[in-house]
Order: C-alpha cells, then sequence, then structure tokens
C-alpha cells in the first residue's frame, strides 16, 4: 500500500508526506481550493470541503458509511476525529467552523461560525446552531438541539449561558482566519 499527500495547490500527489486519503466505496475525498492537508491526516471516503480548510496532525476524516461535507474555512485540529453514522446520520459542517484538538464529531449538523472545543464529544444527530461554543471537554448527547449563540458545557453538556451574537462571531472567525494563517506557513515549505 502507498501512502500519499495530495498537494491541493499544485494538484498533484507527493509520495514525500504521510497523509493518507482514500477512496472508499468509489468515492474519492474532494478539496477545495487552497486547502491544507498535514502529512499526518486520514480522510476517506465521501468527503467535500470548501476553501481554505484545513485538517491538522493525526486528524481523521472517515466518510465510508455515510457522507462529510464542511463549508469554507473549517479547521479540524490535532487528533480530531470527524465520522458519521451508517445509512442514518451524515455529518454536515457550516463555515468558519473550528473543531478543537481531539474532539469527536459524530453524524450531526454543525452550522456557521461554531467552535467545538478541544476534547468535546458531539454525538449523532445534534444540530449546533451559529455562534455557539461547545465547551472543551462537554459530552453533547445524541439528538440535543444546541440554541444558537450560546455555551454549552459539562457532561452531558447542557446551556450555561448566551454570549452575544456578534462577539462569538467576530471570535470564531478570527480562530477559523487564524487557522488558514497557519495553513499557509506550511505551505511555503
Amino acid at each position: 500500500m502507498q501512502i500519499y499527500n495530495f498537494n491541493i495547490s499544485k494538484n498533484e500527489f507527493n509520495t514525500d508526506y504521510m497523509a493518507l486519503i482514500k477512496k472508499c466505496r468509489g468515492k474519492y475525498p474532494v478539496f477545495g481550493e487552497n486547502s491544507y492537508v498535514a502529512e499526518t491526516a486520514t480522510i476517506i471516503g465521501d468527503m467535500v470541503c470548501g476553501k481554505d480548510c484545513s485538517f491538522w496532525f493525526n486528524s481523521v476524516i472517515r466518510a465510508d458509511v455515510h457522507y462529510v461535507k464542511l463549508g469554507d474555512k473549517v479547521n479540524v485540529q490535532d487528533g480530531a476525529i470527524v465520522h458519521c453514522t451508517y445509512k442514518k446520520h451524515p455529518t454536515n459542517i457550516g463555515n468558519n467552523v473550528s473543531i478543537g484538538h481531539n474532539a469527536i464529531v459524530h453524524g450531526c449538523t454543525i452550522h456557521d461560525n461554531v467552535l467545538i472545543g478541544m476534547g468535546a464529544i458531539v454525538m449523532d444527530n445534534v444540530v449546533v446552531h451559529e455562534g455557539s461554543i461547545i465547551a472543551a471537554g462537554a459530552v453533547v448527547l445524541e439528538n440535543t438541539i444546541v440554541e444558537a449563540g450560546s455555551v454549552y458545557a459539562g457532561v452531558p453538556a447542557k446551556k450555561v449561558k448566551s454570549v452575544d451574537k456578534e462577539l462569538a462571531n467576530n471570535q470564531i472567525k478570527r480562530i477559523a482566519d487564524s487557522y488558514v494563517k497557519y495553513s499557509s506557513w506550511y505551505d511555503q515549505e
């Protein structure tokens, strides 16, 4: 088995790296313009992302049993896992979404301008509305609807406060923009 890293900007495979980008059930991942894939990321199957996305070290996108769709400026940070549920729940992620280190996002819908904190778990059929923050370590149980402009924390996660929508969106956008900048540092190598 050969392992390749797909250089998005040059539209070519580079065998000097070890990212695993793999076809599954006849579908290859599709990357938007200016996307970054770290050497140890794993991206499999029916995944489509928008422009300026980044997939960091040891992140996994497993679109084998259903599709995973990501908008623009989504960053999947180190060790995070995005998966779905066979024949039941795809994973849909909007624009300007940051998925923190070691988070798990599974078979759910994440709207625009959302921060999923480090180590958080977002389970099947959850809907996280715009401008929301899932706190680090939170476990958002199956079928939960996260209100727009709110912070959910704890195990199981509950709403702990509302946040000013403009403030939340600005902070979340700043983080998403920062990850576009960070990924540009690696493209220069």
